[in-house]
């Protein structure tokens, strides 16, 4: 489910801030008023600040690609996949917590910053 967005060429679509719902569209495979539906049901909302048209982030797109598997591959209901979202949003958030530095790595930066003040002291 965890996407990653590459340049032009690798993921098949510009790497830029915004993107118009015709992008989208093409990108997603989906057509603009099932993008405007989803927006409803999904509770998304691409930028419209100053501007009557849509701008979906890529993070936008990322969500409507997860939604379409759910939906079309993995056969959810939207209320499944509304469920399985939030599941999914939980999980991310847990792996994003940092443990805390503890002592292993406290010692093991100090050893690597040894070894590098070392490597610099045989450059000069």
């Amino acid at each position: 489910m965890k996407g990653v967005f590459m340049a032009h060429g690798e993921s098949g679509y510009p790497d830029k801030f915004y993107y118009r719902i015709g992008e989208v569209s093409r990108i997603t495979g989906l057509k603009p008023h099932v993008l405007r539906y989803w927006e409803k049901e999904f509770n998304l909302h691409p930028r419209t600040r100053g501007s009557p048209q849509r701008r979906y982030r890529r993070e936008d797109i990322e969500r409507l690609l997860t939604i379409k598997k759910l939906l079309h591959d993995e056969r959810y209901t939207i209320a499944g996949a509304r469920k399985r979202l939030q599941e999914l949003s939980r999980e991310r958030r847990e792996q994003i917590k940092m443990p805390s530095v503890t002592m292993d790595y406290h010692e093991l930066l100090l050893t690597v910053k040894d070894e590098l003040m070392g490597i610099k002291e045989v450059l000069d």
